[in-house]
């Protein structure tokens, strides 16, 4: 492990994860080569994919010009998200807390397909105050392109019960 991070500090670091669940058209959309293209062209040279229960598996030669890894599950993503200068995510709540709560940009893909859809409630409440940015599978690309990592502000520590209270009142269960 030790060999890992002084092999990397000084790469920059993309981090994408889709939780426990599958979200294939992310992996599709982050790996494509549109989307490598703008991540090379951001000064990203490795890139960590979490696929969780997907069935979609990139080989390294899907990312051209990006170091590849790829894993489905671990015990913990702290360190994934800790060494990572940008996090890519779904927007599963739980997702985007710890991201947020490491202090690190974070990109949200709403998963559009999902009926009844509180992510992009979550995404837009959360990118309403500056915490992060968002968008789908269909402007990934553009968004990579475009994206200003400078404005996001920092999810204050402590504030995970206003999280967890927005989260109730956005579910319907408060």
């Amino acid at each position: 492990m030790v060999s890992r991070q002084l092999n990397f500090e000084i790469m920059k670091i993309v981090f994408v994860t889709v939780g426990t669940t599958s979200f294939d058209n992310l992996i599709e959309s982050v790996t494509s080569p549109e989307a490598v293209q703008a991540l090379k062209a951001r000064g990203y040279q490795h890139l960590i994919l979490q696929v969780g229960r997907g069935s979609v598996l990139p080989s390294p030669e899907a990312c051209t010009g990006l170091t590849l890894e790829t894993f489905r599950f671990k015990d913990s993503i702290a360190e994934d998200i800790t060494q990572a200068d940008l996090v890519i995510s779904h927007a599963g709540a739980g997702s985007c807390l710890e991201t947020l709560g490491f202090g690190k940009p974070l990109l949200v893909v709403v998963n559009d397909k999902l009926m009844d859809n509180h992510q992009l409630e979550l995404a837009r409440r959360l990118h309403q105050d500056l915490h992060l940015l968002y968008c789908t599978c269909n402007n990934l690309t553009e968004t990579l392109r475009t994206m200003d990592l400078s404005h996001l502000s920092p999810f204050l520590p402590g504030q995970s019960e206003n999280f967890a209270n927005f989260l109730d009142k956005a579910l319907g269960v408060q």
